[in-house]
């Protein structure tokens, strides 16, 4: 297990509820390739924290990874609505495309 694994371990026991820690923590169970960890860490942020806006996009590709396209387009669109309501240009940009991108890869198998 790697050190920064062990690290946000740690900090999360003094601050379970952060939204950062949670996320980083599911960011580097996703570098290490343990996808089944990073989903449960992402799927609880957007449970327990629906506008932490960074989830979305990053939910979104694990979700197309592992082929599940249409998980992928629905977490697309529920942060688009998020970024919009919270104004953050920029994550709803990043969603936007995601999502182009996405219902391109799906004209190209028919």
């Amino acid at each position: 297990m790697s050190d920064r694994l062990e690290q946000l371990k740690e900090f999360l026991k003094d601050s379970p509820q952060d939204p950062f820690l949670k996320y980083a923590l599911a960011t580097e169970y996703l570098k290490l390739g343990n996808q089944d960890e990073a989903l449960k860490g992402y799927t609880d942020l957007i449970s327990n924290h629906a506008d932490y806006v960074g989830t979305y996009y990053h939910l979104g590709k694990l979700y197309e990874k592992m082929n599940r396209v249409e998980d992928a387009r629905d977490i697309y669109k529920k942060g688009m609505v998020i970024t919009q309501q919270k104004r953050n240009m920029h994550a709803l940009s990043e969603l936007r495309g995601a999502l182009s991108l996405l219902e391109g890869d799906d004209e190209d198998e028919y």
